[in-house]
């Protein structure tokens, strides 16, 4: 909206004077003149304030001629304007706010979107001193109905629309409600005399509106950028809303309504069929139609309560829990398990022991004065073991550990909970961790020649709270194949400890790790077969526990053993019915040392301080053999190369070479060659070929 005439030469002058009195050392509002198209400005004055009186006026058109200004021209008109003035250093900040400006325009005569403001005015701010105007600040006030401070925040919940069927976010660049956003081409709040403006600069990719872009593959695409000739054989005829980018992919012409993981879970009527026999990965069932739910570590880290138990699929895990909250669940109990056939149930065998040590499974974090009130049972260790015969499980046994504390007792109790699938005729001999090669997750098989009880290396349990993490209190997990792993513990010394003790007790802890002398090449190795594959452990850097270390100070220890690196070297020994099959070709333990130093604080006081030790265990895979060279062929035409390309040529006949590792090889012959018969028979019978036979 255009200035009247005079108005211009008005704010020239004003704008003059602007520039030339902060150099007479005079009072001058800075900026001299501002365009309002918000409820709120703000501009400062600077110079000499003392005494400074600030006025606001609203000045009126007269013809199209504004007003001479002048100080103390207040009216009564400005009750829709607030002045505050807030002194600074050698500055006043003077605002000026709309009172009434939100339900003024958010108003229905406005509409959701008016090319004219809704709020044409002129005001001026004034700052006098006896009665003598010093400076002037000009107000244009132009606001429009789009304003998004002119819109109050609806505060009815959001409707979240499926994401099989339509985006989450149809719209990313629609951000104001109730109001057209410029560029947002996509906006329905937009007049289309107002899109017509901007059409030629939209907003383009997904925060445009094209959430859900064509994909590559389809033929209309590719039809349209020129694709090769050969693309009609391999693109893909799909309905546009068979969209990659929604929540699922679409199913037919009509998509039923998938229900959402919460609504599963509180169905009562869960989908049973182990009266057919389970298979590796079924929830077990209880004769209740329910699932067996044991305590397990989601991916999370988290402990889930009600975790269904899989069959076939061993799992050791430890949860702490408080024991204020801590209820106890009846579990298998007194449950009956159904078995896989029809009709059949399991009854669980279930044993109690008590727990020696009570305090090695609950971190107390408040001392009990008296010991003379009521006691409870607090279960600390559950194991489960599964006998299973073929599909159906044969016999339960549970033995569970508890632990009498006292019934106000406060703290943190770490839990054990290991499930354990047998085979119905084993007996107690060891389980193997592959037959014949190394499976991904089982213990790495130990031998201690000297004495027969090491059955595998270990690592310290890591997430157990109780005992603060000190090695007195830290307990032992196996270390399994492929997996690298680091755990530690923490060890009390005090101020004067005894550095050659100190070093002794290092090297007994990261030494109680590896107590064994050899390791199984393959999983099946015999135990009482020394010579059945085992080879000796490497120990590189082994410490003389015998040896004095260097001289130190009092509460200075150099050379103290702290850290155990564990390096397997394991690699692919062929392959039995497509299976890859793994080894262990070599185990070396090395020792890295450092320099302790007792951690004062303000003053040195004769407590205990903390000195970690750690062990990390490392799986290096050796190439069985070098790879194969390339060839010429695959040097020079790298359009053929399938890690380059989309396409792959090469594996044309996939199942038949020797990268299929789904079946065994005999069988994918055997299988190709039928397919070719059933071809062959098809030619012999097709009509081009009798005709020819016939002539």
């Amino acid at each position: 909206m255009a200035l009247p005439p005079p108005a211009p030469l008005l704010l020239r002058l004003l704008l003059l004077l602007g520039v030339l009195r902060p150099l007479w050392g005079n009072l001058v509002f800075i900026p001299a003149f501002i365009r309002m198209t918000s409820p709120v400005v703000s501009a400062s004055l600077v110079g000499g304030t003392e005494d400074v009186t600030v006025s606001l006026a609203l000045l009126q058109d007269k013809e199209g001629l504004l007003p001479v200004p002048a100080c103390g021209l207040l009216t009564n008109e400005t009750g829709d304007w607030s002045l505050t003035v807030t002194p600074t250093v050698n500055a006043l900040d003077v605002t000026v706010r709309w009172k009434r400006g939100q339900q003024r325009c958010s108003s229905n005569e406005t509409g959701s979107f008016s090319e004219s403001p809704c709020m044409v005015q002129t005001l001026l701010v004034s700052a006098s001193r006896n009665s003598s105007c010093l400076a002037h600040l000009l107000i244009r006030v132009e606001i429009y109905a789009n304003s998004s401070l002119a819109h109050n925040a609806s505060e009815n919940v959001t409707v979240i629309p499926n994401q099989v069927y339509q985006p989450l976010g149809p719209c990313p660049c629609n951000l104001t409600a109730g109001a057209c956003d410029i560029r947002c081409c996509c906006d329905q709040e937009c007049s289309s005399a107002l899109t017509e403006l901007f059409r030629e600069a939209c907003f383009t990719g997904a925060f445009g509106g094209d959430v859900s872009p064509e994909s590559e593959h389809q033929c209309s695409v590719q039809g349209r950028r020129g694709a090769p000739g050969w693309s009609p054989l391999l693109c893909v005829q799909s309905s546009p809303a068979n969209s990659p980018f929604l929540g699922y992919f679409y199913h037919g012409s009509v998509s039923s309504r998938q229900r959402s993981s919460f609504e599963v879970h509180l169905h009562t009527d869960l989908r049973d069929f182990s009266d057919f026999g389970y298979k590796q990965g079924d929830p077990i069932m209880t004769a209740d139609k329910a699932y067996l739910t044991i305590p397990q570590v989601s991916l999370a880290g988290q402990c889930t309560q009600n975790a269904p138990v899989a069959f076939l699929q061993n799992f050791d895990v430890r949860c702490t829990t408080n024991l204020e909250v801590y209820q106890e669940q009846d579990g298998i109990i007194n449950a009956e398990i159904k078995s896989g056939a029809v009709g059949g149930i399991v009854t669980p065998k279930v044993i109690y022991e008590e727990a020696a040590d009570p305090d090695k499974y609950i971190t107390r974090t408040e001392t009990l004065l008296s010991n003379e009130s009521a006691s409870r049972n607090v279960i600390v260790e559950e194991h489960y073991i599964f006998r299973w015969n073929n599909n159906t499980i044969s016999e339960i046994n549970v033995k569970i550990i508890r632990a009498e504390i006292n019934a106000h007792q406060k703290g943190i109790v770490t839990q054990r909970f290991t499930v354990k699938f047998l085979s119905y005729n084993s007996g107690d001999e060891e389980e193997f961790s592959g037959n014949p090669g190394y499976q991904l997750g089982k213990p790495v098989r130990a031998l201690n020649t000297n004495r027969r009880n090491e059955t595998t290396l270990h690592l310290w349990q890591s997430g157990n709270l109780a005992g603060r993490g000190l090695c007195t209190k830290a307990t032992f997990k196996p270390i399994l194949f492929g997996e690298d792993a680091l755990s530690g513990c923490l060890l009390e010394v005090g101020i004067r400890e005894n550095c050659t003790r100190l070093r002794d007790n290092a090297v007994e802890l990261l030494d109680s790790l590896i107590r064994a002398t050899h390791v199984a090449t393959r999983g099946n190795s015999d135990y009482n077969d020394p010579g059945d594959g085992w080879l000796e452990i490497i120990r590189a850097d082994f410490p003389d526990r015998g040896a004095d270390p260097p001289v130190s100070v009092s509460g200075i220890c150099v050379d103290i053993p702290a850290r155990l690196h564990i390096r397997i070297l394991i690699s692919d020994a062929g392959a039995v019915e497509g299976i890859t099959q793994q080894e262990i070709l070599g185990v070396e333990t090395r020792f890295s040392t450092v320099n302790w130093q007792f951690q004062c604080g303000l003053t040195c006081e004769d407590k205990a301080d903390l000195f970690p030790v750690s062990a990390s265990v490392q799986f290096i895979k050796i190439p069985a053999q070098l790879p194969r060279p390339l060839t010429r062929f695959q040097i020079n035409f790298t359009e053929y190369d399938c890690n380059r390309n989309d396409v792959c040529w090469p594996q044309l006949l996939y199942p038949l070479t020797q990268y299929y590792q789904g079946e065994p090889y005999s069988q994918c012959v055997a299988k190709g060659l039928l397919l070719v018969s059933f071809f062959i028979l098809a030619v012999f019978l097709s009509n081009p070929w009798a005709r020819t036979c016939k002539a």
